[in-house]
């Protein structure tokens, strides 16, 4: 495991890695096109970063609010959706906070769907971030967590962007299940995914994501889209778990 990591200590090298992630459309409305289906209603998402799959569910007319544990993020959100009449606001959110009841109370029990894109391997407490994800559900709600998948695959990348762990189906799926929700679905995503990180990460050792590898990632995308299909989502880079509260 790493040490333990504030979050403000890798915001230069988090924020690279939004910025090189944001350039790759295809490859992030793949990823909104395979949460969207459990996702309903008022939605609020946990750790928003710069709005790279904000975007789409505010195109299609979510109404959504956002949120990050930085507050150069919040500003920025702000800033750049704005224009959004479905953009209900964001808020600078913490889920591990010791007062988070207090802090967020507004938030408490008002959203039809919470989702967090690889923001659970961030937080070293995944339970109490899933305990608290729950307090913002009403009744029949929806979680949808996406995390880095595999242990095995822990390198270089993980630890320069502050991950504690990588997980598997039944790993994340135990941790929703300690929290009493319901699982609607598991998946894998990204096959082809694994190959990439474990040769830049793993074996180049890289800090970061390479911006032309991810343009060429990008332009792959319908190639393996088609591929996590024909395997049928049973290995991937990420692990996808959806609850229902």
């Amino acid at each position: 495991m790493p040490k333990e990591i504030k979050f403000e200590e890798n915001d230069a090298i988090g924020e690279a890695t939004l910025d090189v992630i944001a350039k790759a459309d295809k490859f992030n409305r793949w990823m909104y096109e395979t949460i969207k289906p459990f996702c309903k209603g008022k939605t609020l998402e946990i750790g928003s970063g710069i709005g790279n799959i904000s975007t789409f569910f505010l195109e299609d007319g979510f109404e959504m609010v956002l949120t990050d544990i930085r507050q150069n993020y919040f500003e920025k959100l702000n800033r750049n959706f704005n224009q959004y009449s479905n953009f209900l606001g964001s808020e600078v959110m913490n889920l591990t906070d010791v007062e988070f009841d207090k802090k967020f109370k507004n938030h408490l029990e008002q959203y039809d769907t919470v989702f967090a894109l690889n923001v659970v391997e961030h937080i070293k407490d995944d339970n109490l971030a899933i305990k608290n994800c729950k307090k913002l559900l009403k009744k029949d709600g929806h979680l949808v967590i996406l995390v880095p998948s595999y242990q095995g695959l822990f390198n270089k990348f993980d630890t320069e962007l502050g991950h504690y762990r990588r997980y598997t189906k039944s790993k994340l799926a135990k941790v929703f299940k300690t929290n009493s929700f319901k699982i609607i679905h598991k998946q894998h995503f990204n096959f082809i995914g694994i190959l990439g990180w474990y040769v830049t990460g793993s074996l180049m050792k890289k800090e970061s994501i390479p911006g032309g590898q991810m343009k060429l990632y990008n332009k792959l995308v319908p190639l393996f889209k088609v591929v996590d299909k024909v395997i049928f989502n049973s290995v991937g880079l990420s692990t996808i778990v959806v609850g229902k509260k």
